[in-house]
C-alpha cells in the first residue's frame, strides 16, 4: 500500500473512531444524559461520575487527534478503554458485546494511527525487517 494511501486510511479509521467516541460516549455523558448515568449506575458506578469520565475521554481523544500528542493521547484512551474492560468483567457482562467492546476500539484507534503515522509504523513493522547485521538481529 502506499504512503498515502495508508495515511488517508488512517484518517479515515481515526475519524470514524473520533465521531463514535464523541457520539456514543463522550456527548451524553457531558450534557448528563440519561442514557449514559443510567449507565454507569447499572455498571456500579455512583451519581456524579458521568460528567468526569467525560471530561477525562474527550482530553484523551484531544490528546490523540494532535499529532505531536497523538501516542499519549492513544495511550491514555487505552488506559480508559482498559478501565471500561474492568468494569464490564466486573459486571459480569457478555464477553464478545460488551467486555472486549473496548478491545474493539482501541485496535480501530491504534490502527488509525498506525496507519497515519510513520514514525510508529516504523516502530512497530508488520513484518521483520532486516538490519545492519541482517535477519538475525
Amino acid at each position: 500500500m502506499s504512503p498515502t494511501v495508508m495515511v488517508w486510511t488512517g484518517r479515515i479509521l481515526t475519524g470514524i473512531f473520533t465521531l463514535f467516541m464523541l457520539v456514543a460516549s463522550i456527548s451524553p455523558k457531558l450534557i448528563g444524559a440519561d442514557v449514559a448515568v443510567n449507565s454507569l449506575r447499572d455498571l456500579g458506578w455512583p451519581e456524579g461520575y458521568a460528567l468526569m469520565i467525560g471530561v477525562i475521554e474527550l482530553t484523551c481523544l484531544i490528546l490523540y487527534l494532535i499529532p505531536r500528542t497523538s501516542t499519549l493521547g492513544a495511550i491514555l484512551m487505552m488506559a480508559l478503554l482498559g478501565g471500561a474492560m474492568a468494569t464490564q468483567i466486573r459486571a459480569e457482562n457478555p464477553l464478545f458485546s460488551h467486555i472486549l467492546f473496548s478491545l474493539y476500539l482501541g485496535l480501530f484507534m491504534w490502527g488509525g494511527l498506525w496507519l497515519r503515522n510513520a514514525a510508529l509504523r516504523r516502530l512497530f513493522p508488520l513484518h521483520k525487517q532486516e538490519g545492519k547485521y541482517g535477519a538475525d538481529a
